[in-house]
């Protein structure tokens, strides 16, 4: 059966399909599970430092208003 038509069977592009592949193809399903689960971690500790930052900012801006 032809990529197209697997892909269009459930429901997603063949775009996707290729874009997957492209990134998890060589990799077995352990490595592949351990690349998302870092990729989380990354994008929860983005968040985190995003919000430090935000605060780090805020009582920088409150100490310049005090002097």
């Amino acid at each position: 059966m032809p990529i197209k038509d697997l892909c269009r069977r459930h429901g997603f592009s063949e775009a996707s399909y290729y874009l997957w592949r492209s990134k998890f193809g060589g990799m077995s399903v352990p490595d592949a599970k351990r690349l998302k689960d870092l990729e989380a971690e990354n994008t929860r500790l983005k968040k985190l430092l995003a919000e430090q930052v935000f605060q780090n900012d805020l009582i920088k801006d409150a100490l310049q208003k005090q002097w």
